[in-house]
């Protein structure tokens, strides 16, 4: 899921880490398909080693899709995967390696997160499709018009959980999809492709991560090569940059904030379920992709270098510093402090301190991994200071944000319509208006009707401000009602209010506030936070000693085990017939698991979606004991999807090192088949093993060339004299087109026009200056100017 609001507040920030890529389409002819030729030069300019795909960020929106009709069945979800990989490969073209990695079964502490995802997909897909049923009644007795409705099976989106059925027909599925296109894309033939399905454990991103660490610590791994990792989780990019690759991007979806979903019942845009009239479907676009490249790491060179330190800087070191502060803000594993949103600039505040106490430290707050608490104690110190702050300035922006949007909403029509000559006519009236008996008075009236509405929009703003977080009657305004919050961060007594609304206990009880601390953090399969809320910053004292006992050799869930751990009892026909039994009978030992409904905390939120859901964490031990009676029953095929797998390697006839993978795995391997003269070797692939306690060094390799300086003038400090170069799309190293005095005083011509019409076609200054770029002959070979 990555942090929330990350990727928004880090493109707000960084503006020019975005950079839109190019995409070549196929073409079409006598209605033949011509595919895109992806052994040719990549159109962005840049040719690329290594791509990455978080296959669940392919999968999700391939199988129910938010903005268009889904696939009818299973077949045409697997033809839209194949169609998504296809589409990167062309626009990323690597040249070698391709890893696909799909989410095997999760570490215990993001079990925890992914329970309670789907225990709410599974109460609002209940609640979805009774609300469907009444409006659709509504409707069609108004005498609207809707398509009817399809009778078929509501896809169950908890099925892209590793165990299922379903991941297993998508691994089959896949391992075909690959052997095919090694035998007849050109583009592939010398594509070392790997492939770990869900039998394999560890989230897709962590595998993928895993795989880079493992390669860099090789002696023959090149420091310059260009990694393209896809996926829409904003977390990526921190996973990036903890890379310490000079030569890493992001490729994802073009992020659109607060993009509009469809009607549920008709599939239209532009309003909500309970709005729905019932009209015809119009046909949308399709949203382009975006590029985020490593321009991010020359922001942040800017943003965290220190002067005056009393220690050499170290810019990979601060990188992790960097990446460490922001898992404070959020991540899978943990609910962030509750004085740190990004929304509300924590990522900046956490720089801030960070600058400032880095000073007192003597040095970092990270190395290869490790952690000095005594100095993260200090920036915990820093932020807990500035809390009460925070909330006195969250709830008046809330305050103030609440009479703007009421303010807005009543000045959509006018609160007095004045007569006579000065009321507002309709254009095109053939009659006067009437005539002014007194201007005098009549302005007096206006004037006074004005002061009216404004006395009245003053006293409901002081008064809205004075409830105090007392829930608004609906009556009272135009908008749904306030949560009602208990806590009231924003008032004196809040840690109390806090610890005994959400933990039960008083926030006297030191020994408990320490056993909440100490639970926020461990490295181990087994591990889990086992409590809904977060502490506060400043409740983090005396924590050098606190985190030192570490469970090793911990092993994880196996598939099945994992459905049954985050499972609701509703997606239980993905189980076993006597496993599903224990999620539903009044007689199962483990029936506590499994609520028909649950409660949601708000927490100060608004929707509840934001809010928390207060589910009971799962007891390992009583779940094992409770399953330990029906593993009997399992049938092999059942017992092979309930098995932990490897990752597998597959290459194709033409690659040079065919035959001696092939010879040298003879024992393990195995060949694919696609005709009688190409074939497909698969074997299975283990990352190089290190010994016990072996530290990946988080440098800069040996021989690493930097990219060039990227940034824009404005983007620099004023004063700045550090060498930088523009950079016109993707590539980096493009030739600058050159102007002599003729196009400088074309484009001087007219300095406020900032679009020029040209062969019917718009184009932007920087469009204009390509125009006058060099010839071909002159141009440099990588070079690509339309």
């Amino acid at each position: 899921m990555g942090v929330p609001a990350f990727f928004r507040w880090l493109s707000r920030k960084y503006a020019s880490i975005i950079v839109h890529c190019v995409e070549e389409k196929g073409k079409e002819c006598n209605g033949v398909r011509i595919p895109v030729d992806t052994t040719k030069p990549n159109p962005n300019e840049v040719e690329f080693d290594n791509l990455y795909l978080d296959m669940n960020g392919i999968i999700h929106p391939c199988t129910h899709p938010e903005d268009k009709p889904a696939p009818k069945n299973e077949d045409e979800m697997m033809v839209a995967i194949f169609e998504y990989i296809d589409r990167l490969f062309n626009i990323v073209r690597p040249r070698r390696v391709l890893y696909m990695a799909i989410d095997g079964v999760a570490p215990r502490a993001k079990m925890n997160q992914q329970r309670s995802r789907r225990f709410r997909a599974s109460k609002e897909g209940v609640e979805l499709t009774e609300e469907k049923a009444r409006i659709r009644e509504e409707v069609i007795q108004r005498g609207g018009y809707l398509p009817p409705e399809e009778i078929k099976e509501r896809f169950d989106s908890n099925c892209i959980t590793p165990g299922t059925e379903f991941m297993d027909n998508l691994a089959q599925c896949l391992r075909y999809y690959v052997a095919d296109r090694l035998s007849n894309d050109p583009g592939w033939k010398n594509v070392t492709v790997l492939l770990s399905d869900a039998s394999v454990p560890g989230e897709g991103e962590h595998k993928i991560m895993d795989y880079i660490r493992r390669q860099r610590a090789q002696p023959n791994h090149d420091p310059n090569t260009h990694h393209c990792l896809c996926g829409a989780d904003a977390d990526l990019i921190m996973l990036g940059l903890a890379t310490h690759e000079p030569n890493f991007t992001i490729i994802r979806e073009e992020f659109k904030p607060n993009k509009p979903r469809p009607c549920a019942l008709c599939g239209q845009m532009g309003h909500e379920i309970k709005d729905c009239q019932g009209a015809a479907r119009e046909k949308q676009g399709e949203v382009s992709s975006a590029w985020t490249s490593e321009v991010g790491s020359v922001y942040l060179a800017r943003e965290l270098t220190m002067a005056s330190l009393p220690f050499p800087f170290d810019f990979e070191r601060s990188v992790d510093d960097w990446v460490f502060m922001c898992f404070f803000v959020g991540n899978d594993f943990l609910p962030h402090l509750p004085s740190l949103e990004i929304r509300e600039g924590a990522i900046d505040r956490l720089v801030n301190i960070y600058k400032d106490v880095v000073h007192k430290t003597g040095g970092y707050l990270t190395e290869n991994g490790y952690v000095n608490l005594e100095r993260v104690e200090l920036i915990m110190q820093a932020v807990g200071v500035a809390e009460d702050n925070i909330f006195k300035k969250r709830k008046e922006d809330d305050v103030s944000f609440l009479q703007l949007h009421t303010g807005i909403i009543k000045q959509r029509g006018p609160a007095y319509m004045t007569t006579g000559q000065f009321a507002p006519q309709a254009l095109g009236r053939r009659d006067r208006p009437e005539a002014v008996q007194n201007a005098r008075h009549q302005a007096y009236d206006m004037r006074m009707q004005h002061n009216k509405v404004r006395q009245v929009s003053s006293a409901e703003a002081s008064g809205s401000a004075d409830n105090r977080g007392m829930k608004r009657k609906a009556e009272d305004s135009d908008s749904e009602p306030e949560p009602e919050d208990n806590v009231r961060l924003w008032e004196d007594g809040w840690k109390q209010r806090y610890y005994k609304t959400k933990f039960d206990v008083d926030v006297e009880d030191e020994d408990f506030r320490k056993k909440v601390v100490k639970s926020y953090g461990c490295a181990s399969w087994k591990w889990y936070f086992p409590f809904h809320y977060a502490p506060f910053a400043s409740d983090f004292k005396d924590i050098k000693g606190m985190f030192t006992d570490f469970e090793k050799d911990t092993k994880p869930f196996k598939p099945l085990e994992q459905l049954m751990g985050v499972f609701p009892a509703a997606s239980g026909n993905f189980l076993p017939p006597t496993w599903r039994s224990l999620m539903s009978s009044p007689d199962s030992p483990i029936i506590d698991f499994y609520p028909d409904d649950f409660a949601i905390d708000l927490n100060g939120k608004k929707y509840a979606w934001q809010g928390v859901a207060l589910l009971p964490f799962v007891d390992e031990r009583r779940l094992r004991a409770a399953l330990a009676d029906v593993y009997s029953d399992l049938t092999p095929e059942e017992v092979r999807r309930n098995s932990l797998g490897s990752d597998v390697m597959f290459l194709g006839k033409s690659h040079p090192l065919f035959d001696f993978i092939h010879e040298l795995y003879r024992t393990e391997s195995h060949e694919v088949t696609i005709n009688s003269n190409q074939t497909v070797l698969g074997n299975s692939f283990k990352d190089p093993h290190f010994a016990d306690g072996f530290v990946f060094k988080a440098v800069l390799l040996s021989g690493a060339k930097m990219p060039n300086k990227v940034l824009k003038p404005g983007d620099w400090e004023k004063g700045n004299r550090e060498p930088w170069r523009p950079q016109l799309g993707f590539n980096q190293h493009r030739q600058q087109a050159h102007l002599d005095q003729s196009g400088f005083r074309a484009l001087g011509a007219d300095s406020a026009v900032t679009q020029y019409s040209y062969l019917g076609e718009e184009y932007s200054i920087l469009k204009c200056v390509e125009m006058f770029a060099p010839p071909p002959s002159e141009r440099s070979p990588l070079t690509s100017h339309p």
